[in-house]
């Protein structure tokens, strides 16, 4: 679960003002990924971050049980798998409130208008953008 930094107090217990922020420090992430070395990439950088992979799936299908099945912060979307969008696994994360995001190599344009208020990174990408885009989304 994402936690929140404890705002620093006083010896009277009184919060000094500072800043809550989200970290990334034990979030669970499932990965919905079809190409092999862009989710194990993935779940390195994740896991550098301070994340752990909850599950890795890289099919519509396995994606709607997983979510279903599986306890998760956030959830990252590749757009194409295997010739399908991920747009129906999209919906059922909506429809459960769980926060997610898109990779996709294809940009923003791509992204059909009822998405693109989601946070959508670009491949390639580097670990500071996927730490952002996970901390926007995770928002």
């Amino acid at each position: 679960m994402p936690r929140f930094f404890q705002p620093r107090t006083d010896d009277r217990g009184v919060a000094s003002g500072v800043e809550h922020r989200l970290t990334l420090q034990g979030c669970g992430v499932l990965i919905v990924e079809d190409e092999a070395m862009v989710a194990m990439l993935l779940e390195d950088l994740l896991q550098e971050l301070g994340c752990h992979v909850v599950e890795i799936v890289s099919r519509v299908e396995t994606a709607i049980t997983s979510i279903r099945a599986r306890i998760f912060d956030v959830a990252i979307l590749d757009v194409n798998l295997k010739g399908e969008t991920s747009y129906p696994v999209a919906d059922v994360l909506e429809l459960r409130k769980v926060p997610f995001l898109f990779a996709t190599g294809y940009g923003t344009e791509a992204i059909p208008d009822k998405y693109r208020q989601r946070t959508i990174l670009q491949k390639p990408f580097r670990k500071q953008e996927l730490e952002e885009a996970l901390l926007r989304a995770l928002q």
